[in-house]
């Protein structure tokens, strides 16, 4: 499965923004994606996931409330609605494919994704 994300930019601390990831290939085999980031400096880190086949959805905790993610998996397409966006928020964000079927018992940890998309830049002005 080929991941390609996109939607990134600049917006000022309190805005939203909206990414977008689209699959290609052999999606038929995809069980589950997620989102990751990762600012200057730090170590990549887990935001949010989604069941590709009951679409329920899993935050790490610190993004509970202002993230949202979802997929149309009609349209192979996952997305991620940031809100109240702040400084500490800029990073690059990637999507990522789950690993087959058991992917969602490791689904916080980069070892339960396959495939990985190139990343969108968001940054967020003070």
């Amino acid at each position: 499965v080929q991941l390609q994300a996109s939607g990134g930019g600049l917006v000022q601390a309190g805005g939203s923004l909206s990414l977008s990831c689209a699959a290609s290939g052999r999606t038929s085999s995809v069980y589950g994606m997620g989102w990751f980031r990762q600012a200057p400096g730090k170590e990549r880190e887990y935001v949010a996931s989604i069941s590709w086949t009951d679409g329920s959805t899993y935050y790490a905790d610190s993004f509970k409330g202002r993230f949202t993610i979802s997929r149309d998996s009609s349209k192979n397409q996952m997305y991620l609605r940031m809100t109240n966006l702040k400084p500490e928020d800029t990073a690059i964000y990637y999507c990522a494919v789950g690993n087959g079927r058991n992917w969602y018992w490791r689904r916080g940890q980069q070892v339960a994704y396959a495939g990985w998309g190139q990343g969108t830049q968001v940054t967020v002005s003070s």
